[in-house]
């Protein structure tokens, strides 16, 4: 989409005031700024002092952008942001580390970020988020063999934050997850049974407490697929790696993401009130007569 072209006379006063506060807001002056694009100082001076504002050619705006560490765009008024566009894609781009069960400080300070707005998420396994104690410790101390101490808290942190918050949170995830998980297949082929018929029983219960706040939906994979991926609002998006997270905060990638999830939303097979019923099948389909 053409933005509205701007009149050269609104444009270079425009200049002239911004030119000005990059000035004072790096602690520059105008000899310094002139030696350092290479001018004479009276033309710093033309340009910050004239009466009748005038652009200059554009290697100086460049310069000046450079020295003053602004975009030129910001100074043209075609931008409400100063920062350059290296420091732009730098900060609408981050990849913290993300070791399992090690990251509470950082998915919390999201999650608390995001308070007040609609959480998407496609978990790697079953969610964190609704995992029972036992499930997790059994998780992470055989599967991993690692201390399930930090995501257990953050687990628990995570479930009093939504039980407190203003936000809404959705999760969906494959069909076949849900199936391995009471088969007691794949990933979760060692699970005891008993861990396995506690989760369900907290499963349940959990959406008893939590619907409508919390919704779960589930896609048939051999038809819609996503990697595991976290949306905050619209501030956030967060695909997860396996030992890192990439996180992207520019609008169109976050919009992107979030479409990426209502997608996989409106072709679940399972929606979030059937969900109970759901899972009430798989109990029963789990009892020992039944060969699971």
């Amino acid at each position: 989409m053409m933005s509205n072209k701007v009149d050269k006379r609104v444009r270079a006063p425009m200049f002239q005031a911004r030119l000005g506060q990059g000035l004072a807001d790096a602690g520059v002056s105008q000899a310094q700024l002139a030696r350092r694009i290479g001018v004479d100082r009276s033309t710093v001076s033309q340009l910050l002092t004239g009466d009748t504002p005038r652009l200059p050619n554009g290697q100086v705006v460049a310069e000046a952008a450079a020295a003053l560490g602004v975009s030129a765009d910001w100074l043209l008024g075609l931008s409400d942001r100063r920062e350059p566009a290296a420091q732009l894609l730098a900060s609408a781009l981050d990849m913290p580390e993300a070791p399992r069960g090690n990251l509470s400080k950082v998915l919390m300070d999201w999650h608390a970020e995001a308070q007040g707005y609609k959480i998407r998420h496609v978990p790697a396994t079953l969610p964190d988020i609704l995992k029972t104690p036992n499930l997790i410790r059994w998780e992470y101390e055989t599967t991993l063999q690692r201390d399930s101490t930090s995501v257990v808290a953050l687990a628990e942190d995570r479930l009093a934050w939504l039980r407190d918050s203003r936000s809404d949170y959705e999760i969906a995830m494959p069909l076949a997850e849900v199936a391995s998980f009471v088969r007691r297949e794949g990933y979760y082929k060692d699970l005891p049974a008993d861990l396995r018929d506690e989760q369900l029983d907290w499963l349940l219960q959990m959406h008893d407490q939590l619907f409508p706040r919390i919704r779960v939906f589930l896609f048939d994979a051999r038809t819609v697929f996503s990697a595991p991926v976290t949306v905050f609002g619209p501030l956030l998006g967060v695909v997860y790696l396996g030992r890192t997270y990439m996180a992207f905060r520019d609008t169109e990638r976050v919009q992107a993401l979030s479409a990426q999830f209502d997608w996989l939303v409106r072709a679940a097979k399972v929606g979030a009130g059937d969900w109970p019923d759901h899972l009430l099948a798989l109990k029963g389909a789990c009892k020992p007569d039944a060969g699971l």
